[in-house]
């Protein structure tokens, strides 16, 4: 990430100027073991397969919907459609496992260390800077999903 006085002026002075919102968090029951959990991956890098539609990057306060791609997929296929200029994409592009980490989970349930993994991966757009729509309609909508597919824990990699 990168720091303020290393963003482009307007960028810094939008960064500086916007309404953070405090999130208030429920208490959650004990933690299951992990290597007796079903886990599901959750990225906000953007990824998209090169046969799905792109994330809108111009959406106004960003595109909060989300996309589901197989666990089984290729990383090397993967398609970053994040529209922050916040940071240097060439990372991200040159390894997309930095945004969604599928071999290092697939070892460690090879390990054991992990029970499983989900079969659907999902692939979210960072930089949403107006999140009442994500908050009020698609974190219900994934969260409910997860539910029905008896999912444990969640692992999200913020980009």
């Amino acid at each position: 990430m990168a720091r303020l006085e290393e963003l482009h002026p307007s960028l810094r002075k939008w960064v500086e100027g916007y309404s953070w919102r405090k999130a208030e968090f429920a208490q959650v029951a004990q933690a299951p073991d992990p290597a007796a959990a079903r886990l599901a991956l959750i990225s906000s890098a953007g990824f998209v397969l090169p046969d799905m539609t792109p994330f809108r990057k111009w959406r106004l306060g960003g595109d909060d919907s989300f996309r589901r791609l197989p666990s089984s997929l290729d990383s090397s296929t993967l398609i970053n459609t994040h529209r922050s200029e916040a940071f240097d994409h060439e990372a991200l592009d040159r390894d997309p496992e930095l945004g969604l980490p599928l071999s290092l989970l697939k070892e460690l349930q090879e390990e054991g260390l992990l029970g499983s993994l989900h079969e659907t991966v999902y692939s979210f757009m960072g930089s949403i800077t107006r999140p009442g729509r994500l908050v009020r309609s698609r974190a219900p909508e994934l969260a409910a999903e997860l539910r029905g597919a008896d999912v444990d824990l969640a692992l999200l990699v913020p980009v």
